[in-house]
């Protein structure tokens, strides 16, 4: 297969699985344990923070590194140690990822002694983020979200058509589970209240200006305070993403230690 036929049916395979449609092609096995890279902080002292990075469809943990998100945490002094978990699609295939991230990643960080965790996700590794922190919202302290996927655009057009995530008539009682994004858009609608409900991580939003999830990125954005949201030009790619990263490390309460600080470059 070519390079150009090989992008193409990938991005055809991951629209398929986005959807939540059975039968979508695996490109890589689905792993118990989920796969992770460990990057603990340069500190004299064990953090007590751990930073869980969750990778889009297509990803490979070690883009995080290759593409400075790394780098910028180190740079800061961020007193974090870091998770790149290997989430790829097929753990939202197969409806897996919430169950991996408990029991393989932030279940285990708890018990040995993190008192904080933090989730950066980008395009459906946003998505993950979210679906885990609406079943175990007390064990999350933050999400970053860069340009994420959020659920079928069907969804995001009513929520649109009703004046937002705020109007928005969600419906009450328990939900099919396999209806997902309705699951995740009722947990935030109260974002969008005055006052951040209890029990809901910090919640900060970026996204490219062409990203191609923009709309649903909109609606999100209009939910949460301005100091919140980052935008940058560019579409659904690492050039905004980093960007926007960088934006939100310089904002969000992350503990800073001068001495867990790598010089640039």
């Amino acid at each position: 297969m070519t390079n150009h036929a090989f992008t193409k049916a990938r991005r055809f395979a991951g629209g398929v699985c986005l959807a939540w449609l059975g039968g979508c092609a695996l490109w890589r096995p689905v792993t118990v344990p989920i796969g992770t890279l460990r990057l603990p902080a340069p500190c004299t002292a064990r953090p007590d923070t751990l930073l869980v990075m969750l990778p889009g469809s297509w990803s490979r943990p070690e883009e995080f590194v290759d593409e400075g998100m790394v780098a910028a945490v180190r740079a800061r002094g961020i007193a974090a140690d870091i998770v790149i978990v290997d989430a790829h699609v097929g753990y939202y295939s197969d409806r897996s990822i919430a169950v991996r991230l408990q029991q393989d990643v932030i279940g285990p960080a708890r018990a040995q002694g993190y008192r904080h965790v933090w989730l950066l996700g980008i395009s459906i590794g946003a998505f993950g983020a979210l679906i885990y922190a609406e079943g175990q919202p007390q064990l999350i302290d933050g999400i970053v979200a860069l340009g994420p996927y959020l659920g079928k655009r069907a969804l995001t057009e009513e929520l649109r058509a009703q004046g937002g995530v705020q109007r928005w008539r969600a419906p009450t009682g328990a939900l099919d589970p396999g209806d997902i994004d309705t699951i995740v858009w009722r947990w935030l609608q109260p974002y969008a209240g005055v006052v951040q409900p209890p029990q809901r991580p910090a919640l900060y939003l970026g996204y490219g200006l062409d990203d191609r999830f923009r709309a649903g990125d909109e609606l999100l954005a209009a939910a949460l305070p301005p100091s919140h949201v980052f935008t940058e030009p560019g579409g659904h790619d690492w050039a905004p993403w980093r960007a926007l990263w960088g934006r939100a490390l310089d904002v969000v309460p992350l503990p800073r230690d001068p001495g867990c600080k790598v010089p640039a470059g």
